[in-house]
């Protein structure tokens, strides 16, 4: 049993499906851009952070 009841070949059948579609290069890309978004994303939270610590003392 893997996670949430999805078994690792389930895993690699739907991963090899959603690599057939998209295609390494397009999946690639995405995954840059995942990571761009989550960069930014945390940079955004730690300054509302810092913000807010400011504007309590």
């Amino acid at each position: 049993m893997g996670l949430g009841g999805i078994s690792l070949w389930q895993l690699l059948i739907v991963l090899a499906i959603i690599l057939l579609l998209l295609g390494p290069k397009r999946l690639k890309n995405l995954g840059s851009e995942m990571g761009n978004f989550l960069k930014s994303f945390r940079k955004a939270v730690d300054d509302k952070e810092e913000d807010q610590n400011q504007a309590d003392k």
